[in-house]
């Protein structure tokens, strides 16, 4: 079974499952106590996770807006295990704050705040119960022929759109290197990104690993896991 690296983050098990349930072997790695490029001369894919926000001085932008900053050190870990990812070619999933550092890594920049920020924008998290992690909160749009639509192809409920849960403050913004937008809400932010000249590099807005026990995003993790396989 491929051995996939999963950037630790304070939530791990719905990560794990997820990546075990499609056949892979997780593997948790942070600042502390793996070196990036040992990770990378190891593992056979990348799983960045979600958690608190990315620092804007990462994208060379001062704060404007209060922020839980993530842990110590963790965004540059975490942007220098992308980016070693991507120059070797290992597939890359990216989820939430995942895929917010996989386009800092490239070059891009966030919305910081997206209520303040985005015009007549949605609630990109709930605001009334149930609070479940896998609740649903508002349908994205897929751009029709990319690798999400493939793997997605059986949640669609419209032509082009289907529910995702969704709890995030920041968002894509300036999209960086390479990346394609391939899925938006109805406010256009940006719910997903992927670079077609990888074998897999795939990142979503929302939170796929927390419905595991379900199966509705299943064949995200099967087909990164795939790709890891070959």
């Amino acid at each position: 079974m491929p051995v996939i690296a999963i950037a630790w983050c304070s939530k791990m098990p719905d990560y794990e499952a997820s990546i075990s349930l499609a056949g892979g072997t997780p593997w948790v790695v942070d600042q502390v106590t793996a070196d990036p490029e040992d990770v990378i001369g190891v593992a056979n894919g990348l799983l960045l996770t979600g958690s608190r926000g990315v620092s804007p001085s990462c994208y060379g932008e001062a704060s404007r807006f209060s922020f839980s900053a993530a842990e110590a050190g963790r965004d540059d870990y975490d942007i220098d295990l992308v980016r070693r990812a991507l120059d070797a070619d290992l597939p890359v999933f990216a989820i939430c704050r995942g895929i917010q550092v996989l386009n800092v890594s490239r070059g891009g920049t966030l919305v910081q705040d997206i209520s303040t920020e985005v015009p007549d924008s949605l609630e990109h998290r709930l605001t009334s119960p149930p609070y479940e992690p896998s609740a649903l909160a508002h349908d994205i749009w897929v751009e029709e022929g990319s690798l999400l639509a493939t793997l997605t192809q059986e949640r669609f409920t419209g032509a082009d759109s289907y529910r995702v849960n969704s709890r995030h403050r920041q968002a894509l913004k300036a999209i960086g290197a390479g990346l394609l937008i391939t899925a938006a809400a109805s406010d256009d932010v940006v719910e997903a990104v992927e670079d077609p000249a990888r074998r897999f590099c795939l990142g979503v807005q929302w939170h796929p690993e927390n419905f595991y026990r379900t199966g509705e995003f299943t064949s995200l993790f099967e087909g990164f896991v795939q790709a890891c396989n070959q």
